[in-house]
């Protein structure tokens, strides 16, 4: 119990670490890893962040949604399936684009600052270890696609 204990405190506080970091640039701690897909994967398809993230379509849906109508993001129909479309960045998306990927390091830094470079890798490696169980464990195949990032 004592695992689940800290890694459900450990998640809360960096999320909202996060969030008060974020807030300036207009967006969340549940926003930020969508907005950084696409800024490093201009035109993906939204479907592909289901394999991505790990998270209900509806979900991706929502996120994708609240981001455009906050113009970080416009949706192109994609030609080969009506049912899809491709995502791209907007300038604004861009603008903060760095600043997002310096305040995840610095997160980073805050949970590993008191661990080994061995440390952290081995920490990493757990992790990644754990997802995949849990992933597996509720029937989602293990899929690796969002794994490593």
């Amino acid at each position: 119990m004592k695992l689940l204990k800290w890694l459900s405190v450990t998640d809360r506080f960096t999320k909202a670490y996060l969030d008060s970091r974020f807030a300036p640039l207009g967006i969340n701690s549940s926003q930020h890893m969508y907005l950084l897909k696409v800024c490093n994967e201009p035109g993906i398809l939204q479907d592909s962040m289901i394999d991505s993230f790990y998270v209900h379509p509806s979900n991706i849906i929502r996120m994708i949604g609240a981001l455009e109508k906050n113009g970080f993001l416009t949706r192109q129909p994609y030609e080969k399936d009506k049912r899809t479309c491709r995502l791209y960045p907007t300038e604004k998306a861009m603008s903060v684009c760095g600043q997002i990927q310096e305040i995840c390091q610095d997160a980073e830094r805050i949970l590993t600052q008191e661990l080994s470079d061995e440390e952290q890798q081995i920490f990493a490696d757990i992790l990644l270890k754990a997802g995949k169980r849990m992933v597996q464990q509720i029937g989602l195949n293990g899929k690796e696609d969002g794994f490593d990032e």
